[in-house]
Formats: structure tokens, sequence, C-alpha cells
């Protein structure tokens, strides 16, 4: 759903190209997925942007929230799901390790009242570790990887995984990985960063996996143009954007 980052550089009035950009593959809001099979729908990670996304594809239910981390630009847009909670007239269960179930229950407090005040966001915790477990239909594995000192968990939903926030992953996770017919992993800029991949780095880790198809995603500013950065990829390697749909088999 979204591909783009906060990546410390100041984004209020910005005339940088990517912002002036026309093109809409240039319009980067925060990191997010939408993990879908017939009968079940997963959210990873709500973001600010997190209500705007829901409303532009037009989602009407979900049946879970899974998280990565507990970073704002990853949860700040939890409180949304009220609307779902609305609708559905159910509890919306949110996976999450215990350091994001504790910045949860933290920056969300009000969710936990057991007041049953109406109109709160209605989350049911599920605390995850290193297991695999089955949402619905969806079966999912936990990929443990690092974003400079912080664990952070990607995902990996049948032959596809999903991997955002990372500068370092090790051997069992990379076993974890391989095999997927499709990856999408982070790649912040071209210059090093302290706990991002950069784009030659996550191109490095793509071709190490063999994954015949790559999406990067949590894309700064700073790595330029989207057709321009496209044009020098190798192939079956593309930037992901605003949007786009994968079918993986």
């Amino acid at each position: 759903m979204g591909t783009g980052t906060s990546s410390g550089v100041p984004m209020i009035a910005c005339n940088c190209e990517v912002c002036q950009s026309t093109d809409k593959k240039d319009t980067r809001l925060r990191s997010s997925i939408m993990v879908e099979s017939d009968t079940t729908r997963i959210i990873v990670d709500t973001g600010p942007d997190f209500r705007y996304q829901m409303l532009r594809e037009k989602v009407k239910k979900i049946d879970a929230v899974l998280f990565t981390h507990p970073h704002r630009d990853h949860i700040a847009g939890l409180d949304d799901i009220r609307a779902f909670n609305f609708f559905q007239k159910t509890t919306i269960p949110v996976y999450a390790n215990q350091m994001t179930e504790e910045a949860i229950r933290r920056d969300f407090y009000y969710a936990f009242d057991h007041r049953n005040i109406p109109g709160l966001p209605q989350m049911n915790l599920v605390s995850i570790s290193d297991n695999p477990f089955i949402v619905g239909d969806i079966a999912v594995t936990p990929v443990w990887v690092m974003h400079m000192n912080m664990p952070v968990l990607g995902f990996r939903f049948g032959n596809y995984t999903y991997i955002t926030d990372a500068n370092f992953i090790n051997a069992d996770s990379m076993d974890k990985i391989r095999g997927s017919h499709a990856i999408t992993l982070n790649a912040l800029r071209q210059e090093k960063h302290i706990s991002h991949f950069t784009l030659s780095e996550a191109i490095a880790i793509v071709q190490e996996l063999q994954v015949p198809q790559a999406y990067f995603t949590h894309i700064s500013h700073q790595l330029g143009l989207h057709q321009a950065i496209s044009a020098q990829l190798p192939a079956g390697i593309q930037l992901a954007y605003d949007g786009l749909s994968i079918i993986v088999e």
C-alpha cells in the first residue's frame, strides 16, 4: 500500500525533485502492505497514513493486523481500526512481539480501558515470536531481522516474504526466506545508513537469495526518482510504489 519513509530529512516545504515530481510512483506514503487470500485479509503495519490508505483502496474488512516493530511510522495509525470494529462488529486480532505490544499498550492506553466506553478501538493483542501461525487460511512464518540494534519482524506468507526496516539478516533468517518466489525488502537510499539497507545492499541480498521477483520499499526521497532508479536495476528487481498489486503463486 505504501512505500515511503521518514528518513530524518525534514519533509515540510521540501523542494527536492521527488516532491515536485508529477509521476504518481514518486508519491510515497509510509510503508505498509495488505496480504489477501480468497477468504482472509491481513494488514502489516498501520502507519500515520493507514486511514487514507484504507479509504484509497476501498478496504471494507480486515481480519488481522501484524506489526513488524514499534516505531511510530509503523504503528501510529492503529487507532483507526475502530471503523472496522464498528462495521464488522468484531474485535480485530493484532499480532506483535513483546516490545511492540508494550508500545501499543502505552501509546493506545485508552483502547484497554475496561469500562466498555463506546467507540474505542477494539483489539485483541496476540504475542508472536519465532513460531509460525495461521490467520484465517494464510500461513505466516516470522522472520527476524535487525534494524541496527532493534530486532524487527519480517513475515513470510507462502511464497512471498516481506521485510522492512532492516540492515542485517542472519543465516537462520536467510534460510527462512530462501525459496520465496517474491520478496519485498527495504532499500532506503544509495548512501550508507546506520539502520537500513542501501540500494546496493538490498540488491546483493536478493541476488544471494536468488529470489526471482523483488520489490524495494521503505524508500527515502534521497534515493531519487522512480523512473530513473528503475532503469538502473537488474532484471527481476523493481521499486515498489503505492498501490502496487503483486500476485504470488
